[in-house]
């Protein structure tokens, strides 16, 4: 595969991008002709609820769409030559081939997230899905086909669990590969970086996060339980941006904390994915249910309180009920570890310097959200979170706009926004002399 992408780089990187766009134009088209069927794949693959699996894909789409737009926005330069006989110009070139490596959480998203910004830029790619999840990408390839991408341009490698470490290798060493994108956990992506340099490839680093939702006193407390519960449990808490940690003021924590309460079982419904009522579906696998668990039987024997949930869902063993921890400390491995899953747990907080403390104690910083109505206090905390993307009073935050990423051990680069083909392209210094 790394091989055919490798031929096939030469003529895709020299269409004119108009005619790289139009391809890209079709296969986004192709997406919304087809979103449906295309829904339907990502809930059985992995039980995300049909409603959330449609909105999936118009903003997986969607970023086909923009990047169709950005490869004919790809400027080089002209830079004032220090001496009469030169001209300096400066290139944008794509940087060849590139390994595009994947997460089960959002099947068809994360990949035209780095594929639509690579194909713009002129790059041909090597797509290894999640084990848990080939068929979107697959799917994904077959539209490809359709919309007249050239053979060798867009390539998929599905491979089981088993395999999934040998081959993550390979594509991070292979001397014909540029290029890693990769989105997934830290570990891995520290694994990943340690292949990679080898052979020195640029890469991108979608990692694990933390997020923590502060709420501070000043907040609108609806407002902040609507935030709340689209940050916290969409697809069931499987998503690196959702919060893991909120962090509630102490004049406003006891309202905020059954509003919140009631919020959940009043609107949240775990079921099947293809129940149009459902709003909960299952967690991925068994080990990741477990996870769950125990993050809630160690908050629980140090003090926090269950206000509601705490236990797998009658339905099955991969289902769990949308959980809400109260009495929580910064000591219990729930405000530690990113849990993916349903749980909520709530700190109570007195300052904002408190607040910014435990936001910042962690060793990564992808997102943070949090809510307040003094301006001063957004400007302040907003600067001070040491994240990559802030919701202030804002709950869900992603879009095709705007530049996705973290700091610290959440990543490196940056995906989508003007910014995102920018991972995809080598700049190249050209100086005309004798003139």
């Amino acid at each position: 595969a790394v091989r055919v992408a490798h031929e096939a780089g030469a003529a895709w990187g020299r269409l004119p991008a108009k005619e790289r766009s139009a391809c890209l134009r079709r296969w986004y088209e192709l997406m919304m002709e087809n979103k449906e069927e295309l829904a339907r794949i990502i809930t059985a693959e992995n039980g995300k609820p049909l409603k959330e699996a449609q909105g999936e894909i118009v903003y997986s789409a969607s970023f086909l769409e923009w990047f169709a737009e950005e490869a004919r926005r790809i400027y080089g330069d002209v830079i004032p030559a220090s001496a009469k006989d030169r001209r300096v110009l400066v290139l944008k070139q794509p940087v060849g081939v590139a390994a595009i490596i994947t997460p089960w959480n959002f099947p068809s998203a994360m990949i035209t997230r780095k594929v639509g910004a690579a194909l713009a830029a002129g790059c041909t790619v090597v797509v290894k899905p999640a084990e848990d999840t080939p068929l979107s990408a697959l799917a994904l390839g077959e539209l490809a086909n359709q919309a007249g991408i050239p053979a060798g341009v867009y390539n998929v490698v599905p491979c089981s669990r088993k395999q999934t470490a040998a081959v993550g290798e390979v594509l991070c060493t292979d001397p014909l590969v540029s290029k890693i994108s990769f989105t997934g956990s830290t570990a891995t992506g520290k694994i990943l970086l340690k292949h990679a340099a080898g052979t020195v490839k640029r890469v991108s680093m979608e990692l694990g996060g933390h997020a923590p939702f502060i709420v501070f006193d000043s907040a609108n407390v609806d407002q902040a339980v609507a935030g709340a519960l689209a940050s916290k449990y969409r697809n069931s808490g499987q998503t690196c941006v959702c919060t893991n940690r909120f962090l509630v003021q102490k004049g406003i924590h006891d309202e905020f904390v059954e509003k919140f309460a009631k919020a959940i079982e009043k609107e949240l419904h775990v079921g099947n994915g293809f129940d149009a009522k459902t709003t909960q579906g299952p967690l991925i696998n068994e080990k990741a249910v477990e996870k769950v668990e125990k993050h809630i039987k160690d908050a629980v024997s140090q003090g926090a309180s269950i206000v509601t949930g705490g236990k797998r869902h009658s339905l099955g063993k991969n289902f769990f009920e949308p959980t809400l921890l109260s009495n929580v400390t910064t000591k219990m491995l729930c405000t530690q570890e990113e849990t993916f899953g349903p749980l909520a747990p709530v700190i109570r907080f007195e300052t904002e310097a408190e607040a910014v403390a435990i936001a910042n104690a962690a060793n990564v910083g992808l997102a943070g959200y949090f809510y307040s109505q003094d301006p001063a206090q957004i400007w302040r905390v907003a600067e001070h979170l040491e994240v990559g993307m802030v919701g202030v009073n804002e709950g869900i935050i992603s879009s095709v706009e705007c530049p996705f990423g973290g700091v610290k051990e959440s990543g490196l680069g940056r995906e989508g926004s003007k910014y995102g083909i920018d991972e995809y392209l080598e700049i190249k210094y050209v100086c005309l002399g004798g003139l």
